[in-house]
């Protein structure tokens, strides 16, 4: 129902509707008049239409071609939409005269049922009218046109050349033009005419102008065709207003229009692209709640956003929905869903929807296996994986690139190289082109397995296929930094710029890891001083690696001068920075100051995680402070942060350390009663606490006890049981656990070789002191100062002086320099003997070392006495 308005028809200004003279149409003759109004002299024209002197009003004929009409015709709303078949357009219908608005109206009108006649009317006098006499003649012809099907073209096409035409018009200006001409002859066509205009908008892409327009006809009670409202919505979106395209069909709902599945699946696709799922999920339940029913496609428009809200439920009811209906669910709505249940996690639904999808003759396709690849991928299951690959592949369908990387990728990633290269050589028969990544992460793969003669030859066919990009090169790069190898990364830099690929940040890291590694912090400085000059600008990693590098080689001051410079650069340090710098202090000794920064690191927004509190733990057991170290952790739990296994093993580490057994085993318990299992290192500490106390008994039990939970005891632990059975004097069993290390294949280090030839001489067992020596030797285990003093010490107690002095020489040919004990105890051993020479001529010796003798060496030597109190001689 039109509003009726009270606004005057000139609502328009004059010199905006000198449009209406210029107006193009799909009539027979197109005309574009451009001359004035010209005033017709009635008394001298013979023309068909007479305008008379005393009633310019009203219109005369003298021919029988049209009859005098009133300017007051009802208009026969039963009439039919088609033009009576007896209209006679051979005839003219009007000659020159002086026409007046009010004649022109009564004409058209008079023709209202003639929508041909008044348009033939309209192009004879439409250069004859004034601008607001042709607006509503324009207007009214508008009506007569779109109430018949036969001229719905010709309305149609007159308004979109308006529209093209006439850009300066207000939408809403026009719009109340036509709403209130109709209004004012009682024309019940307006609501076509009004589509018609929007629909112009629209097309001429004059997107705000059809915005008003759309708003106008909702104010006026006009209901816009869901077809054009849907090509407007579709508009709008197109030219990024999506946000004011969901507001109008806001409006459209509050008025109870909810438009048909194309609507909804417009701005459900506009909220989904937005990411405004929920609003989408909203749209669709007022959709439905209306009692507007979604056809074959709305349903999988629906499932499609189901897809990605997402909501499993409403995916799979809408699915039996559709069955329930006979309607035929596309392959790809079954693939959107199976991929949708697995990204949820459902793949016991993602399966069942698979087989339904086989059963229902729809073959499954490379992205429905994709997806559960995927998915037993992510979860570890890598066998199940493959399976599905073969069957894909026996069943005649072609794996997808996609579906090759991702294979390769995982079967890289869980160490299984042989069946990565098996895959990625299927891939190659099937013609399949290799993509850099998958070279990558092969290449990966290799070098984690330190299988680098198989990672140089891939290598050398990416590069020789021209698929190596900078990201093939770093990995072989920064792999060969980490492993110290910087010669050889060094030479893989040049064949990068020769292939003429620029290094990137990543490459520049790499080879500052590879000298901070080996110590050569210079050279590394020299390489971020590169970086600058390249016109690359260093990341945090960057920093970060070359700090850690300085606190490594004990030059913290350097170090936090780097961190400084980092700030200043405004790159802003990560936890891995913040971490790397705590942790450095603590290697160096200065744990105390790692408060003072922590208090600054919060001013930059740092949060100390649970590793920043382990390094500082860590590093006041270290240094000794154990006391210290439980008020870091106290604070930490303060905090919030719960401890975990590395904090409660250093906390039991430092217990035992400083003899507190108590301690440490209470610490055991709080960890066992938080859900913590101990762990090697946490094992180790134990055992080590109690054969420092020579609780062996205890030692034992927590020995066989890791073994029971499937842990493996290291080098560090054998060498503490070593080290406690040895300290009782109880050599059988320390040599038990020596062959028990042997058979395990755990490598024995110089320490326990040390602690085992010790205790065998002490124990006067010489021969099995020096079999163990030459395994020792045989295993390229070379001897340091202690193990030639334990050696010497050893020989001279049981008079095989001779052999201690054979040592001395070795160590002499091995650059170890005697120490004062050993001369000490070698010319003890010589004065034992009576060989005086011999022992004078070792104190010379070792006078000219600057080394000076004990009391015991200068009684022998002074006073010929030997009293016998250096403790290892006994």
């Amino acid at each position: 129902m039109w509003k009726k308005s009270s606004t005057n028809m000139s609502l328009i200004p004059l010199h905006k509707l000198r449009f209406f003279l210029q107006l193009s149409n799909l009539c027979s003759k197109t005309r574009l008049p451009s001359e004035p109004h010209v005033h017709v002299d009635p008394e001298t024209t013979n023309s068909t239409f007479i305008l008379s002197d005393n009633h310019p009003e009203q219109i005369t004929s003298k021919s029988n071609h049209m009859e005098v009409v009133s300017s007051a015709i009802d208009f026969d709303e039963s009439s039919c939409s088609e033009e009576p078949p007896d209209a006679d357009f051979t005839k003219p219908i009007v000659g020159d005269f002086l026409s007046t608005s009010k004649h022109v109206v009564d004409t058209l009108l008079s023709c209202k049922n003639q929508p041909t006649m008044a348009l033939k009317f309209f192009r004879e006098i439409e250069g004859k009218l004034g601008s607001t006499e042709t607006v509503d003649a324009f207007c009214l012809l508008l009506h007569i046109l779109a109430f018949y099907s036969k001229t719905h073209g010709v309305a149609r096409n007159m308004l979109s050349d308006y529209v093209v035409g006439h850009p300066g018009l207000s939408s809403n200006a026009f719009v109340q033009q036509l709403v209130e001409c109709a209004g004012r002859y009682k024309l019940e066509s307006s609501s076509r005419v009004v589509n018609y205009l929007l629909n112009g908008y629209i097309k001429a892409n004059k997107i705000k102008d059809a915005v008003d327009c759309f708003k106008m006809m909702v104010d006026q009670n006009i209901d816009p065709w869901v077809h054009f409202m849907n090509n407007l919505l579709k508009a709008m979106v197109k030219g990024n207003m999506i946000d004011e395209a969901l507001d109008l069909y806001d409006e459209m709902i509050q008025r109870g229009i909810y438009g048909d599945c194309f609507t909804l699946d417009e701005v459900i696709s506009a909220c989904l692209a937005q990411g405004y799922n929920e609003k989408a999920e909203k749209y669709y339940r007022e959709f439905r709640a209306s009692g507007s029913k979604l056809d074959a496609l709305g349903y999988d428009i629906v499932i499609q956003a189901a897809c990605k809200w997402p909501n499993l439920k409403l995916m799979c009811s809408l699915l039996k929905d559709m069955q329930e209906m006979g309607w035929v669910r596309s392959e790809d709505t079954y693939t959107r869903v199976v991929g949708a249940c697995v990204k949820q996690g459902n793949v016991t639904e993602a399966l069942r929807l698979k087989d339904e999808m086989v059963k229902s003759n729809i073959p499954m396709n490379v992205k429905v296996t994709k997806s559960l690849i995927k998915w037993y991928c992510m979860q570890g299951n890598v066998t199940t994986a493959l399976k599905l690959f073969n069957e894909i592949v026996e069943a005649g369908f072609a794996p997808d690139k996609g579906t090759f990387s991702l294979l390769i990728n995982w079967c890289s990633k869980i160490g299984n190289m042989k069946k990565a290269y098996e895959i990625f050589s299927q891939m190659k028969v099937m013609d399949v082109q290799p993509t850099s990544f998958i070279f990558n992460c092969l290449l990966n793969g290799f070098l984690k397995q330190d299988l680098q003669e198989d990672a140089n030859r891939l290598f050398d066919e990416a590069v020789e296929h021209g698929i190596a990009n900078v990201v093939t090169y770093n990995v072989l790069l920064t792999w060969l930094c980490d492993q110290g190898k910087i010669d050889e990364a060094s030479n893989l830099w040049e064949k990068m710029i020769v292939k003429g690929l620029a290094p990137s940040i990543v490459s520049y890291n790499g080879i500052i890891l590879g000298h901070c590694r080996k110590g050569h912090v210079d050279d590394a400085s020299r390489v971020m001083n590169e970086i600058l000059k390249s016109g690359l600008k260093p990341n945090a990693y960057t920093y970060t690696i070359l700090i850690d590098g300085f606190f490594r080689k004990g030059d913290s001051e350097h170090a936090l001068i780097l961190f400084d410079q980092m700030v200043a650069a405004k790159i802003a340090p990560t936890d891995f920075t913040f971490n790397t710098v705590i942790n450095g202090l603590c290697k160096v000794g200065r744990t105390s100051e790692t408060w003072n920064i922590l208090n600054k690191f919060a001013e930059k927004g740092y949060v100390p995680t649970i590793r920043t509190y382990n390094c500082i733990i860590s590093g006041f057991v270290k240094e000794g402070a154990v006391s210290t170290a439980l008020s870091v952790y106290k604070k930490m739990s303060e905090d919030g942060i719960p401890p975990n296994v590395v904090t409660y093993t250093s906390l039991i580490n430092g217990f035992c350390k400083s003899n507190d057994i108590g301690l440490a085993l209470k610490m055991h318990d709080e960890m066992i009663n938080n859900g913590f299992e101990l762990d090697i290192t946490a094992y180790g500490a134990l055992i080590d606490g109690f054969c420092k106390q020579q609780d062996m008994e205890n030692a034992c039990r927590l020995f066989s006890e890791l073994l029971e939970v499937g842990l493996s005891p290291n080098t560090v632990i054998y060498n503490s049981m070593i080290s406690g059975f040895r300290n009782l004097k109880n050599m059988e069993e320390a040599l038990n656990l020596h062959k028990k290390m042997t058979n395990e294949k755990i490598p024995c280090d110089l320490q326990i070789y040390t602690t085992l030839i010790d205790g065998l001489l002490e124990d006067g067992k010489l021969a099995l002191a020096s079999n163990l020596y030459s395994e020792m030797l045989s295993k390229g285990v070379v001897p340091d100062m202690i193990m030639c003093t334990v050696l010497i010490n050893g020989l001279c107690k049981r008079a095989q002086v001779s052999n201690a002095l054979k040592i001395r020489k070795e160590m002499c040919t091995s650059n170890i320099a005697p120490t004062a004990l050993v001369y000490n105890t070698l010319i003890a051993g010589l004065f034992r003997e009576g060989n005086l020479e011999e022992a004078i001529r070792l104190h010379d010796e070792m006078l000219d070392r600057g080394l000076a003798p004990d009391d015991t060496s200068y009684d022998i030597l002074v006073n010929g006495k030997f009293k016998g109190s250096n403790p290892l001689l006994h």
